[in-house]
């Protein structure tokens, strides 16, 4: 199915944020999805964009929002991440309000997919903001601190290798319990042998699996199929 995209901008913090939107023809209004990319930024990896692609192409509008404008970064700073991490989950809810006023979009479904440090932020935006309906965590750390415990994620999945040397998979279990805590609808796979990033066959399931969870938590069962990667890495 082709997928066009086009970029916009809105306001947060005082700063212009930058989103790349992408979505198929088809009917509206349909799910809006967030895509919120890793540490190493929108500079050189093409990988977001083409699962940005592969989620819009099975139905979705995917907004793949340039949240490091927030602080004015290409790259996530690990010396400043943590004091700009409350900063960049400030823009993740402005971008909740642009993807649900956004032409096209029900801004009732609406679903994050996150990477690693976009996770994170899907994390602890989720926990405290009821527009999130979904969330897709791939080898995302829990940001201690920074996720409501007395509040409820939405439907959640993780996505964790099991050699991760960046984010140890211990991650993916405290998130794991943390949903049976709350007693959240949820699934967890741990690939055997993939590190910050899935290869092969992993890469291919976890593309499979995020489309499905996403279609059967936002979108029903009348989404199309999509095709492509998802992205790995970040």
């Amino acid at each position: 199915m082709p997928v066009t995209a086009h970029r916009n901008s809105f306001k947060s913090g005082g700063k212009s944020i930058a989103v790349e939107t992408f979505h198929s023809p088809g009917a509206s209004p349909r799910p809006a999805i967030l895509m919120l990319h890793g540490a190493d930024g929108l500079g050189g990896n093409a990988q977001y964009r083409q699962g940005a692609r592969a989620v819009a192409a099975a139905g979705f509008q995917v907004h793949l929002v340039h949240y490091l404008d927030r602080t004015g970064e290409r790259r996530a700073s690990f010396s400043t991440l943590f004091q700009n991490f409350m900063p960049w989950m400030s823009t993740v809810q402005d971008a909740l309000a642009f993807a649900a006023a956004h032409p096209g979009a029900d801004g009732s479904r609406i679903g994050i997919v996150g990477i690693s440090l976009g996770a994170a932020l899907g994390l602890a935006v989720a926990s405290t903001d009821p527009r999130v309906k979904a969330l897709v965590n791939y080898f995302g750390p829990l940001p201690q601190g920074a996720v409501a415990t007395t509040s409820r994620l939405p439907p959640t999945l993780v996505l964790h290798g099991s050699a991760d040397p960046i984010v140890p998979v211990a991650n993916a279990y405290a998130v794991e319990a943390l949903l049976r805590q709350q007693n959240v609808p949820h699934e967890v796979k741990v690939y055997p042998g993939q590190g910050h990033g899935f290869r092969g066959a992993a890469e291919e399931d976890a593309t499979r699996r995020s489309l499905a969870f996403l279609q059967r938590h936002l979108a029903g069962s009348h989404a199309a199929t999509g095709s492509g990667p998802l992205p790995v890495d970040g």
